[in-house]
């Protein structure tokens, strides 16, 4: 893992606003995704517009101000909340003078800080290439003088330096080993599936507490901190149930979805997130705190959708009640199925009945197991 110098650590945001009602969410994340970035942010431009400026994205205008900042600031780095097409990034850096990423590459960045396993690795790898394979002719050309900045961690501060007929050699590589991996895995799911070991994986937005919570049922180590995507590989743990040792399940914690998860990672996890897709279970955890905790699941339904896991059943687990001093306990359907769980990974309330919960629908015939779809509850 690389650490940024301190001057690549600072950079001024800019988010403009189309009109889109979660604006002010995704300029939150913004926020959250430099920080987790490990940036420090100097100053925010924003401003509203009807559309992008094809030139420039942001228009002459509001260019001028940026660039007018960048030089009062020093800034050495500009990062816009939106996807920039080759054409406008290469403008913005000619005309800020500095260099300009966007939200994709920002992203991209986390990713290749926090990836630990090779799957990981080869994964974000792949992603950057394919996102770079656009913006070869220059888009940021000293980037090979950076390797630590924000931006241009990872393989993209020397793939850059390849021709196209490399970096296609490059992705095909990349893409025979996630093969290879993903065969692995399957006979691994195979195994499991023939003793009879019911697989369950935590899913939710990032930040949701999940690895907590993997953390606290399974005994594991997995790194847990308050940022966003601060876990990036795929973890998988055995629990028993009730001491029972033929009451086995396979807990799967995962990789955090965000609103606007950029394709191409979807498209490189996707061998990973294919063991979602093969679960018996998920658990899908969500942050009762959070204001933005209706669209959030939705978001995360969306990349479930996505990767076929749309019909496997789901039990909601509305983490961190300790925060605001909520009961633990189990809510049901109409039918008497467990539709949602309240707990506290850090306190531990309601951990029993997850486990409880987890039994039961081990023990359930499959015909039996409803899909749960999410209904806002009014105490939420």
């Amino acid at each position: 893992m690389h650490e940024s110098t301190t001057a690549a650590n600072t950079a001024v945001l800019v988010s403009l606003d189309f009109g889109a009602p979660d604006y002010a969410e995704s300029l939150e994340e913004l926020r959250l995704l430099a920080e987790s970035a490990g940036v420090r942010t100097l100053a925010l431009v924003e401003g509203k517009r009807q559309r992008p400026d094809a030139s420039t994205f942001a228009g002459s205008g509001k260019v001028d101000e940026i660039a007018a900042l960048v030089e009062e600031l020093e800034a050495p780095l500009v990062i816009f909340n939106h996807d920039l097409s080759p054409a406008q990034m290469r403008n913005l850096t000619a005309k800020i003078q500095t260099r300009v990423i966007d939200r994709t590459m920002l992203i991209l960045d986390i990713f290749a800080l926090r990836a630990q396993s090779h799957e990981g690795k080869v994964q974000v790898e792949l992603a950057q290439l394919k996102y770079l394979s656009t913006r070869l002719v220059g888009m940021n050309m000293d980037m090979g003088q950076q390797k630590f900045a924000v931006g241009a961690r990872g393989p993209g501060e020397t793939q850059l330096e390849l021709d196209r007929r490399k970096l296609d050699r490059r992705v095909h590589l990349l893409n025979e080993r996630l093969k290879q991996l993903k065969r692995h895995r399957e006979l691994q799911r195979k195994a499991r599936s023939r003793s009879d070991v019911m697989s369950v994986s935590i899913v939710g937005y990032t930040n949701a507490g999940k690895s907590t919570l993997f953390n606290r049922l399974t005994n594991a180590n997995v790194y847990v901190a308050n940022q966003l995507f601060a876990t990036l590989d795929t973890t998988a743990r055995k629990i028993f149930l009730e001491g029972d040792s033929h009451r086995q399940v396979v807990l799967s914690d995962t990789v955090g979805f965000i609103r606007h998860l950029p394709h191409g990672l979807v498209a490189a996890f996707r061998s990973t997130l294919e063991e979602t897709a093969q679960a018996d279970l998920l658990l899908h955890v969500v942050d009762v705190n959070s204001p933005e905790r209706h669209d959030q699941v939705a978001e995360v339904n969306k990349v479930l959708a996505e990767i076929g896991a749309q019909n496997i059943p789901q039990i909601v687990v509305y983490n961190k009640i300790d925060l605001q001093g909520l009961d633990a306990g189990v809510k049901r359907d109409e039918y008497g199925k467990i539709a949602s769980i309240h707990l506290s990974a850090i306190t531990g309330a309601g951990l029993a009945e997850l486990r409880a919960a987890l039994a039961e629908v081990r023990d359930t015939p499959e015909s039996d197991v409803q899909v749960q779809e999410w209904h806002p509850l009014n105490n939420n």
